[in-house]
């Protein structure tokens, strides 16, 4: 079976979050849908990385496989004709050997967590971005931020239900710059922990506005305790924006 690598991007804010489920409505599902709408056939995406309710991409990167081959711009334009009243489209889609899996083959994963630091309340932006009244001191925030960066136990950062096998990560970058009224974070590491980056930004926030001090946060992330964690940040700031795979690792079949 012909398998393709998609790169899907949507607005989190009226599905449940990426993975299916019986009793919400999923980015998983209105994908898999769309695609079985034109393939005549039932189909099942794996992804690069689950995201939760409300929380959006701009380069989710998934596989699926179908039972004949198609154009790519055929997979792209039919699947985003099926879900033309969705907040969610395929950008791209490419061929690529069985070898490929959105989630095994990734080597790191990108996110950016958007947050606008200013008194009037966002408009265009709503539920785009996690509104911060308080001042934000950027280097004190970068600061706390550095002291998260390397192999971790992340038990602080990490969501009572999450089903990662253990806490330690290597987080290799996190950070923090200001661009007008907007402080954005940027996350990167092979794999994250269920809420570890909301959790982290919600924390280095804290040392950004003056309620934390670095060492308050290197003592957290020492712990290893979820109730030393700052607040979770909302997940409507949360952007999955990019995967990093090994060289050659989605080489399409035709020019192995």
């Amino acid at each position: 079976m012909p398998r393709y690598k998609l790169v899907v991007e949507y607005d989190g804010t009226p599905y449940s979050g990426w993975q299916f489920q019986d009793n919400a409505r999923s980015v998983q599902e209105v994908v898999e849908r769309a695609i079985t709408g034109f393939c005549g056939h039932p189909v099942r995406l794996h992804c690069a990385g689950r995201t939760d309710a409300g929380v959006h991409a701009t380069h989710q990167v998934v596989h699926v496989d179908l039972e004949r081959a198609y154009r790519t711009d055929t997979i792209r334009d039919a699947a985003n004709a099926h879900m033309r009243d969705e907040a969610v489209a395929v950008v791209s889609a490419q061929p690529v050997t069985e070898a490929f899996h959105a989630r095994l083959s990734a080597r790191k994963r990108h996110y950016t967590y958007r947050i606008l630091n200013r008194m009037a309340p966002p408009t265009f932006d709503r539920e785009r971005v996690w509104h911060v009244r308080q001042p934000i001191d950027v280097a004190r925030m970068q600061e706390a931020a550095d002291t998260l960066v390397g192999h971790h136990d992340f038990t602080t950062f990490r969501a009572s239900q999450c089903q990662g096998r253990t806490p330690w990560k290597t987080l290799e970058r996190l950070c923090v710059e200001r661009r007008g009224d907007e402080v954005q974070v940027r996350a990167s590491s092979r794999s994250f922990l269920h809420n570890q980056v909301r959790s982290m930004v919600g924390t280095i926030v804290l040392a950004g506005i003056g309620r934390w001090t670095t060492e308050d946060v290197a003592a957290a992330l020492a712990a290893r305790d979820r109730t030393r964690c700052g607040a979770l940040a909302p997940p409507h700031g949360l952007y999955f924006v990019g995967v990093d795979y090994a060289e050659g690792s989605d080489v399409p079949p035709e020019v192995e």
